[in-house]
């Protein structure tokens, strides 16, 4: 994945983080990141870098997007041609792959302990296909998964309560 990519996608999952329905802006990224980091960029300097215009970032730019995302500064930079941060082999088949996705989406979603923890459990179960095909069946059931919720959540609050 290239350096934009990775911005836009830091950018999706900061906006979800956040609690928009959409990747924050990169205006409001600049914004965000005088206030809460005390330092600036200009949009125009995250929209070269998105789109491919400028290759590369200032290293004062990459520790303070690093910071800001809470990401490795390392990650802030194109990947070599061929690079995956998934295993070649595919000794294991569907499961394993299946538990690599979850375990990945569990890290990239740190911020939200619930949703973290509800995919590490599904990586962690001994059929986490058959957990995922269920859910899929729960969601086809108009309603079900909100009866089930109200059903499985103890009452005044705890773990799924919203």
């Amino acid at each position: 994945m290239n350096l934009g990519k990775k911005l836009r996608y830091l950018r999706e999952v900061e906006g979800a983080l956040r609690g928009f329905d959409r990747a924050l802006t990169q205006q409001e990224l600049v914004r965000l990141l005088k206030k809460e980091m005390g330092k600036a960029i200009s949009q125009s300097y995250l929209s070269q870098i998105e789109s491919g215009a400028r290759p590369h970032l200032t290293n004062p730019t990459r520790m303070l997007l690093a910071k800001f995302f809470k990401v490795q500064p390392g990650y802030l930079v194109d990947d070599t041609e061929g690079y995956s941060t998934e295993l070649l082999s595919e000794l294991g088949g569907v499961e394993n792959r299946l538990d690599r996705w979850l375990l990945d989406g569990a890290e990239q979603f740190h911020g939200d302990p619930e949703l973290r923890e509800a995919l590490l459990g599904v990586a962690r179960h001994e059929d986490s296909r058959q957990c995922m095909v269920l859910l899929g069946a729960i969601l086809d059931n108009p309603g079900l998964a909100e009866r089930l919720l109200q059903v499985l959540t103890p009452a005044g609050g705890g773990r799924h309560s919203r």
